[in-house]
């Protein structure tokens, strides 16, 4: 299947415009028109396009000063510029100002097929490294699971044996355990794993925000909305959609969602046009969605949609025998980046570290390893560098749903951290105004000083 470009012609000669656009729908992609440059700029500002191919000479704005609006605008827009041979400096000097290509006067079919494959391509790459770069500019750097435990040898193999197939996977655990680190193993050894894999934190965002987010919109669909915008969903086209929290999503917004999977296509606000949905879901939560489907929280009928395979990532409490293995991958990485000689944990630390419950998870050792490469003071990492001295967290009584262990969770790093808000919030992975909402909702309270 061709990947979809939208494309439109920019050329004040009729006859030029037509035949361009003939060809390219021969090619099987869906092409508009524009005969100036006043016309394209509406168009591009109404509809969003990927590609333009705008004629260098035209009354009033020329195709140069015409390619320096859209990048100045839309930077993502592929431009190719259209010139006879007479006008190669005037390409070139396109070229420079941002053109990714030029199409000489007459056209060649065969040379034109060539052009736009190779245009679809550089689409894709481009998508993909916005992506990367969202992706990676925030402030996890862990990369690839670690575990030597047999529990995370079983997750290992669970994602090695779901990976292949489109089929929806539910990834369950608490706060700071992994799971996006398992979403992201699942789709690296996909065969989507060349597309973009696009990740939402649904308990991020208010239910509307959440709803232009996901879907997108047109320019004038509610207010605020100046531009076109296109939504993760289809940002994931070819690749896979990771919705983080996906317990957080309102009953209004599952139906919606449910639509989209079932009928495989969803619409932008403001705009009736389907638009095609092609990607592989993989969702996670902290929370017991059973006790919530019992509760009226959750949709039954989207759980058992998006729960098809259910790979639940373990506390690191019950795979203690990793955490000497993640210690030492955090002290190299963070050793390097910051470029300190911290080079081994002694054995006191690392008793410590062992005995230790980790309510936080893998992203509060992490934090614990960072915390201690910066002050200190030796090649070894000693119990002075650590927050806590010689602390294991007794556990009373096993929870009996999430909800109960998530509440105890946050309970014990406002502990550990003082009521800081700030960097409870980071240690949890949550911003601070979702933490705010987790006290009220547990009706937690700071002890008096």
């Amino acid at each position: 299947m061709i990947s979809e470009l939208n494309i439109m012609v920019v050329d004040d000669e009729l006859i030029v415009r037509e035949s361009l656009k003939g060809w390219l729908e021969k090619f099987g992609y869906g092409v508009e028109t524009a005969e100036d440059a006043r016309e394209a700029l509406e168009k591009l500002d109404r509809e969003g396009y990927d590609l333009l191919f705008v004629d260098i000479k035209m009354p009033g704005m020329d195709g140069i000063e015409l390619l320096k609006r859209v990048k100045e605008d839309q930077p993502d827009v592929i431009v190719v510029m259209i010139t006879a041979h007479g006008s190669i400096e005037s390409a070139i000097e396109a070229m420079k100002a941002g053109a990714s290509d030029y199409l000489m006067k007459p056209f060649d079919p065969e040379d034109l097929e060539l052009l736009i494959e190779k245009l679809a391509q550089t689409k894709r790459l481009v998508d993909q490294n916005r992506w990367l770069r969202e992706s990676y500019e925030g402030s996890s750097r862990f990369q690839d699971l670690i575990g030597q435990s047999r529990a995370m040898q079983k997750v290992f193999q669970l994602v090695e044996d779901v990976a292949s197939s489109d089929t929806p996977v539910l990834i369950v655990g608490e706060t700071g355990t992994g799971k996006e680190l398992v979403a992201k193993a699942i789709h690296a050894l996909s065969p989507r794993r060349y597309a973009p894999f696009v990740a939402v934190n649904c308990g991020a965002f208010t239910e509307t925000l959440l709803e232009s987010t996901l879907f997108g919109h047109e320019k004038g669909a509610f207010t605020g909305a100046h531009h076109m915008q296109k939504g993760r969903l289809e940002m994931a086209n070819g690749g896979t959609l990771f919705l983080d929290e996906v317990g957080e999503i309102s009953p209004k917004m599952q139906v919606d969602l449910l639509r989209v999977l079932e009928e495989k296509r969803f619409h932008r606000l403001g705009n009736p046009k389907p638009v095609s949905a092609d990607f592989r879901l993989v969702s996670a939560t902290h929370r017991d969605l059973e006790v919530a489907i019992q509760k009226h929280g959750f949709r039954q009928d989207f759980y058992y949609r998006i729960n098809v395979i259910t790979i639940a990532v373990p506390p690191l409490r019950e795979r203690k025998e990793d955490i000497e293995l993640l210690a030492h991958h955090f002290l190299m990485h963070y050793s390097q980046e910051l470029n300190k000689k911290v080079t081994a944990i002694s054995k006191d630390a690392l008793d410590i570290l062992t005995r230790y419950d980790w309510p936080g998870n893998v992203r509060e050792l992490e934090n614990v390893i960072e915390r201690a490469v910066v002050i200190g003071k030796k090649r070894k990492i000693t119990p002075a560098d650590l927050p806590f001295q010689d602390v294991s967290i007794p556990r009373k009584s096993v929870a009996n749903s999430l909800e109960e262990v998530e509440k105890k969770h946050i309970s014990e790093m406002l502990r550990v951290c003082g009521w800081n808000i700030a960097r409870t919030a980071s240690l949890l992975g949550i911003n601070r105004t979702t933490l705010y909402k987790k006290i009220k909702k547990y009706e937690l309270k700071q002890p008096a000083s």
